[in-house]
């Protein structure tokens, strides 16, 4: 009797474990999203192959609970399964279906002007980028460094509106500032913006996944640690990124872990243009293929998009899943377009041993300086 009950405890057990999905690639908490394209097929599980419990026709609202490898778990009625994640598009709860002001200038009544005598600040990041309007969509019109001090003349959530010269006004992220008002301000430096088509004077942040103490992934087959493999595959990617005319930033440069708080920083300190997260994905199942996360669908899902495009006509002998909505904190804090690439499942031998060589990772970093060359042409 005790053997039949520890054997039960056992399969239940393995039967938790099977059903894991990674913490990174598990949202947070659950969120409502829209169906793009129906009828659509919920399986028991995240696999392809697995068995069909329903369906959901197009435009219809569902709740997801989970994402992981291309998947999201969703909740409609009495139904529950997995869809794929690409046919869904995430809804604010107060989202209203209207689309006025997006992308548009801040209205004059949003701005909550300040007192000139009391409103100056120094700049605390050692280069912080000024632009036309608040929103890092904005056009760049000047920069600032380290110590410089500023006139503030409004407010408007997190954004400060300076004076840069005459009547001129631009726009900085607040929390780049220290607000001091006995401080002496200093001319500004007001240039144009250096942004053109491509990739010419962009500045890219690449953040090798995980690092130090955090392995990341470890390959079933070859033992390969994925600290290691994203790091090299972002030095490929940095490498390429600066032959085609990109200023690039690295979160770390070696095997270290800095905080995902710090490596956020790291972006909105350097003014980037774009970030770009590494790493290879994992899986309790024999999953394979290149995998593209984006969290917002208007600043990062066009960056997905365009990487995702890439890394499916690369020729790098592994298939490509697609891009999916992933509540991930290096992607949900940034300011700026963002996107993680997942490269191959290190827990899939055929990938593994693939994805280890040089040939594949530069094959990768090419297609990803092509996905970005694409996103700033168009």
């Amino acid at each position: 009797m005790r053997k039949i009950v520890l054997m039960t405890v056992v399969v239940m057990c393995l039967s938790v474990l099977i059903n894991l999905v990674p913490a990174e690639l598990t949202a947070a908490g659950s969120y409502t999203a829209k169906v793009l394209n129906g009828p659509l097929s919920v399986r028991s599980d995240a696999d392809g192959k697995s068995k069909v419990v329903g369906s959901i026709a197009k435009s219809e609202t569902v709740t997801v609970t989970a994402d992981a490898f291309g998947w999201s778990k969703v909740k409609t009625g009495n139904l529950t399964g997995w869809v794929a994640g690409y046919y869904l598009k995430k809804v604010d709860n107060s989202d209203t279906g209207s689309t006025e002001g997006q992308g548009k200038p801040a209205k004059t009544a949003d701005v909550k002007p300040l007192s000139l005598s009391s409103g100056t600040g120094i700049v605390t990041a050692d280069s912080l980028r000024i632009r036309a309007e608040a929103g890092t969509k904005y056009d760049v019109i000047g920069g600032l460094r380290n110590g410089d001090v500023v006139t503030i003349t409004g407010r408007k959530d997190d954004w400060l509106q300076i004076q840069v010269s005459g009547s001129q006004k631009g726009w900085v992220a607040a929390e780049y500032i220290r607000e001091d008002g006995s401080a002496k301000t200093t001319p500004v430096v007001f240039t144009p913006s250096k942004g053109g088509k491509g990739l010419k004077n962009r500045v890219i942040v690449v953040d090798p996944g995980h690092g130090g103490s955090d392995p990341g992934v470890i390959g079933t087959k070859l033992g390969t640690e994925e600290k290691t493999i994203n790091l090299s595959t972002s030095l490929y990617l940095a490498e390429e990124l600066r032959s085609r005319g990109a200023k690039v930033v690295m979160t770390r440069g070696k095997d270290e872990k800095p905080p995902l708080e710090k490596r956020v920083q790291t972006s909105h300190a350097a003014g980037a243009d774009a970030f770009i997260s590494i790493h290879y994905n994992s899986s309790t199942k024999n999953s394979s293929g290149t995998l593209t996360f984006y969290y917002d669908e208007k600043k990062d899902a066009p960056l997905a998009r365009a990487i995702d495009m890439q890394l499916g006509s690369s020729g790098n002998k592994l298939k490509n899943i697609g891009i999916s909505f992933g509540d991930l904190h290096v992607l949900r804090e940034n300011r700026v377009p963002a996107a993680l690439v997942e490269l191959g499942f290190l827990t899939n031998e055929y990938d593994e041993k693939l994805v280890i060589t040089d040939a594949y990772q530069r094959r990768a970093a090419a297609a990803i300086a092509n996905g970005l060359e694409r996103y700033f042409t168009n």
